[in-house]
């Protein structure tokens, strides 16, 4: 399981169809979403990637300089 080695992941990836942990080690007892929950759950994804990739082109702007 994730969590044993003591770091608790929280990807998209690895919540793929849960609300917590897919491991078993969260707190939800949901194991599937709502077509409208997983739109919602992956346009809030498009928009942590958009914000990551602003972060990474700062970072690159910064080397640059």
């Amino acid at each position: 399981m994730c969590c044993e080695s003591g770091e608790h992941k929280s990807g998209f990836s690895h919540q793929r169809h849960t609300f917590g942990c897919c491991c078993g080690c969260g707190s939800s007892f949901r194991r599937f979403m709502s077509a409208k929950e997983e739109r919602e759950r992956i346009e809030e994804y498009k928009e942590q990637l958009k914000k990551e990739l602003t972060a990474v082109e700062e970072h690159l702007k910064e080397f640059k300089e």
